[in-house]
């Protein structure tokens, strides 16, 4: 294997340089909002960069030391410095908005386990060119198994210290990737993808489509719920490290002949789930799913769409083991009408909600997780240049999660990625293969 790196430090919004080799890229950011961005830009409730305070971080102790989301977006036939030069010139104005992202995040001075997001003037996110020769093109943006091994070096680490991004733009031979790595503390899947659409928009020069509104950043939106923080942050008093930012909890190294591969449920294949589902069975051996819900529309009064940070909340989704397991598409229905029976987020969700984690994960098993939302839309995330082939979420590598994303080319689909060991993934491939069987000769209608 042959990977090429070097990071570059990114210039003013307006310059124009061809980026080169060893310089260092740390994007920075002046302590005051740029006057010449359009006033457009400049909407929303802002506050000025600067330190944000404890209080700015609700919710965020949820993901605290929960592993970063890795993301690789796979474009063909993009390539050459003039596609370099505009990411890193549209980054630059994308993060004068976005500025949070750019700081770190750390334990407060003087307490063992309170969180703050910390920026100050000249902060930012580090941002790698690599070119990689080990592997094509073509051969890693395919919804075939694929070594993991090939895949991870498209991905960016967090630097050391409280990062909250990273970024890397992979020469490959036939396309380019965007490997996007965020720390879940600094913002959830709704926020990492306000910010990706309007890097997308700025690096389009801005054609096309009316400019994305700005990001809210008003952390006190949301209130802390009593107690919450304490608890989610209470296995961290033993650092010793204040600017350690949470170190991630629950990441397994990849066994170094696992697999990644992507599966798709057709619209009609989805249909006749819905209208074959019934409730679930309860008791005995149960089999548990546990994923995020969007709480934006959910709280009193609602959150702003576009509020930068996290607003999401845990849901649990509880079967029978057995009937999860049953042959053909029964197991599948039983499943969904889990998942469909755990969305419905009644008033006094959050009393109570340490039991219900406590309890899912003291079963035999710890739960499936579920990452990403069809409603993110990732495929609609263009730059301007090349085609947009494939979009993986690398870190179920390391989490034991599932990623599911809006399926391409086809109107209402959902595609669901996994990583597994070689036999493992063999047999998922079985399953999904009877299943997928059974709902095309179904005779279920609505």
């Amino acid at each position: 294997m042959y990977l090429f790196k070097f990071s570059l430090k990114l210039p003013s919004a307006t310059a124009t340089s061809t980026p080169r080799a060893s310089h260092r890229w740390h994007s920075s950011l002046d302590g005051s909002r740029p006057a010449h961005l359009p006033r457009r830009a400049l909407a929303g409730r802002h506050r000025s960069p600067g330190e944000l305070s404890p209080a700015d971080l609700p919710r965020c102790h949820i993901w605290l030391h929960a592993p970063p989301v890795e993301r690789v977006f796979f474009y063909a036939n993009a390539t050459g410095n003039d596609v370099l030069s505009n990411l890193k010139d549209s980054l630059s104005r994308t993060l004068r908005d976005f500025y949070p992202l750019a700081g770190r995040l750390r334990l407060t001075p003087g307490t063992p386990n309170r969180h703050e997001v910390h920026y100050k003037p000249g902060d930012g996110v580090n941002f790698t060119v690599a070119e990689y020769h080990h592997a094509g093109f073509d051969e890693l943006a395919t919804d075939d198994p694929t070594e993991v091994a090939k895949i991870l070096p498209l991905v960016p680490a967090l630097q050391a210290g409280g990062a909250l991004l990273a970024l890397q733009a992979t020469m490959l031979s036939g396309g380019l990737t965007l490997g996007v790595t965020f720390h879940h503390g600094a913002c959830d899947g709704v926020s990492s993808t306000h910010f990706l659409r309007t890097w997308a928009w700025a690096a389009a020069a801005c054609a096309g489509a009316n400019a994305p509104e700005p990001p809210v950043i008003d952390r006190t939106f949301i209130r802390d719920r009593d107690g919450l923080y304490d608890t989610f942050t209470a296995p961290r008093l033993s650092s010793d490290n204040e600017d350690d930012g949470g170190k991630p909890l629950g990441v397994i190294s990849p066994d170094v002949h696992q697999l990644f591969a992507t599966f798709t449920l057709s619209k009609e294949h989805l249909q006749r789930i819905k209208d074959a589902v019934a409730p679930a069975s309860s008791g005995g051996d149960r089999a548990h799913l546990l994923f995020s819900a969007d709480h934006r529309t959910r709280l009193d009064p609602p959150v702003p769409e576009k509020y930068l940070g996290n607003c999401v909340g845990p849901c649990f989704a509880s079967a029978l083991r057995k009937e999860v397991a049953a042959a053909g598409a029964d197991g599948l229905f039983t499943a969904c009408a889990a998942v469909a029976a755990s969305i419905d987020i009644a008033p006094g969700y959050w009393d109570g909600i340490m039991e219900r984690i406590m309890k899912v994960f003291s079963a035999a098993e710890l739960p499936l997780t579920v990452a990403g939302w069809p409603r993110f839309r990732v495929y609609d995330t263009d730059f301007g240049f090349g085609r947009l082939v494939k979009v993986d979420v690398v870190s179920v590598a390391r989490t034991g999660a599932m990623s599911v994303a809006e399926a391409r080319g086809s109107d209402g689909g959902v595609e669901v990625s996994i990583s597994l060991p070689t036999g493992g993934m063999e047999r998922f491939r079985e399953c999904f293969a009877d299943a997928m069987a059974c709902l095309s000769s179904s005779p279920w209608r609505s």
